[in-house]
């Protein structure tokens, strides 16, 4: 769904699932009503989310607000990356290539050290 340059998609890992809504801003992410470092305190599960946004270069060219729920945090942000991943492709369908390659290599090694 799309509305006035809004794009919305679902992600969904394990038991979780996520609603995203992409729109153009400066780069403020809102994970169920709390900002993105107040939500995950765990720089991992920052990261995981904010890859596909860092890979394509549009850290700063959206305003993210995402419900997410069930499962457990790390779940909950490997959702968000998959609806953020595909928020991004209905926005630009020439960033599909670039995030699928990385973001399939990525879960190949997905490790924990």
């Amino acid at each position: 769904m799309e509305r006035a340059n809004q794009f919305y998609a679902t992600g969904k890992r394990k038991d979780s699932v996520a609603k995203v809504w992409l729109m153009p801003g400066t780069g403020k992410i809102i994970i169920n009503n709390r900002e993105l470092d107040d939500y995950f305190d765990i720089p991992v599960n920052r990261d995981v989310l904010t890859s596909p946004l860092v890979l394509t270069d549009k850290s700063d060219a959206f305003d993210i607000k995402i419900t997410v729920m069930g499962g457990g945090y790390t779940g909950q942000a490997g959702a968000i990356r998959q609806g953020v991943s595909k928020a991004l492709v209905l926005s630009d369908p020439d960033l599909r290539g670039v995030l699928k390659s990385a973001l399939q290599s990525h879960e190949n090694c997905f490790s924990f050290s």
